[in-house]
């Protein structure tokens, strides 16, 4: 305690430091490389990111998104605007609008907010299926209220999946070792190039630099359903399963190289699945002719097949491989079975 207390009061003026040897000028050019990415970005994009408050005194929210229109759309995180249709959108440069969520969902964790005024700053939506991992990246957000804070790291892994607000799966996230802390849900992560590549949404409470994006292209996926619906509109089948090893008597015999397969342990009378014919116990192996492994499996690709438009569904029945045609129906909220 003496040696810090000297330290600190003194500045360490007594201490012998050794010499230490100039840099590399090689090391000065990459470091104002890397200096010159992160202010170039910071000051293209920060007027573009705003800071999202709803609800009052302790029922306050508060969170980060980013304009990508000059008529106040905005994207964002669900779980920032959950439970607030108004919403104060607090710009750049100081000026509060007000906002109104245009559509969200639960199940990207995304959501649309449009502000109110025109000809306002926004950013460039990229394209995140270029991502290479150890690439600079730089997220803007106002964590625990500080506004328009800039932090930088890289992209430490690719297709990550993480677990919705729903309890469902969202596959490709982007792993990042930028600094995000509460507030910067819903900001952008931003390439060098100053374009969005993900959406900030998450990180691991007890770790250090483990954070999460929802890849952009995931977004602009949602984006059209989220501005003409409100919602996104996926399809179910009315069942409940659950994810079983395949016998693998049954995956030799059919020449299946899949190990899991769907069991149906309930289905809902008078659903999709109840009228396509499908029974408890069977197995369900593929769906659309891709393989159906999980539960997860069946709400990926019911979120590619169209809503109304029959699909086929290939089960096992104890020693039978049947097909049937199935109908999938608007899938009624996020809490209703796969």
């Amino acid at each position: 305690m003496t040696f810090w207390q000297h330290f600190i009061s003194n500045g360490g003026d007594s201490i012998q430091r050794p010499e230490l040897p100039e840099p590399d000028p090689r090391e000065r050019e990459a470091l104002d490389a890397y200096s010159n990415v992160v202010v170039r970005v910071s000051e293209q994009l920060r007027p573009a990111v705003v800071n999202l408050r709803s609800g009052r005194g302790r029922r306050e929210g508060a969170g980060s998104g980013v304009l990508f229109a000059p008529d106040g759309f905005l994207l964002t995180n669900h779980h920032v605007v959950q439970g607030g249709d108004r919403l104060r959108v607090r710009m750049n440069d100081g000026r509060e609008l007000t906002g109104h969520v245009v559509g969200a969902d639960p199940w990207s964790d995304l959501a649309v907010v449009q502000a109110d005024g025109g000809g306002l700053p926004h950013a460039t939506l990229g394209d995140s299926a270029g991502l290479r991992v150890g690439q600079l990246v730089v997220a803007i957000g106002s964590p625990f209220g500080f506004e328009s804070t800039v932090t930088a790291g890289v992209v430490s892994a690719l297709g990550r999946t993480l677990r919705s607000i729903t309890g469902h799966l969202v596959d490709n996230v982007i792993q990042t070792d930028a600094a995000l802390n509460p507030g910067n849900s819903g900001g952008p992560l931003v390439d060098s190039r100053g374009r969005v590549i993900g959406i900030n949404t998450a990180i691991i409470q007890p770790a250090q630099g483990i954070c999460f994006a929802i890849p952009i292209n995931m977004a602009k996926h949602v984006l059209p359903q989220l501005m003409q619906h409100g919602r996104v509109v996926r399809g179910y089948l009315g069942l409940h399963g659950q994810a079983v090893p395949l016998p693998p008597a049954l995956a030799n015999k059919y020449q299946l190289t899949q190990k899991n397969a769907v069991a149906v342990m309930a289905v809902e009378p008078n659903g999709p699945a109840d009228e396509a014919g499908i029974l408890e116990q069977d197995l369900i192996v593929a769906l659309g002719d891709e393989p159906a492994t999980s539960v997860d499996d069946l709400h990926k690709l019911l979120m590619l097949l169209p809503v109304g438009i029959p699909a086929t569904v290939m089960l096992m029945r104890g020693e039978r491989r049947l097909e049937r045609m199935v109908v999938p129906a608007e899938y009624p909220s996020p809490t209703q079975p796969a």
